[in-house]
């Protein structure tokens, strides 16, 4: 588990580093409405899936 979290922020630092917010939310509503709804719900689900897995189980 540690190694994950290690990846995990080498990856974050490197997608900060790399791509502006304001590009990529431009580039996404160029794509179309119903593609930026979709890219946010996936966003929003990977997210709260790695917090599950940084957390652990509940008791």
């Amino acid at each position: 588990m540690k190694s994950f979290r290690y990846y995990f922020s080498i990856l974050l630092i490197f997608l900060t580093l790399t791509i502006t917010s304001c590009e990529v939310v431009g580039d996404i509503f160029k794509a179309g409405m119903w593609t930026a709804v979709i890219g946010i719900i996936i966003v929003v689900l990977f997210v709260l899936w790695i917090v599950r897995k940084i957390r652990g189980p509940r008791l």
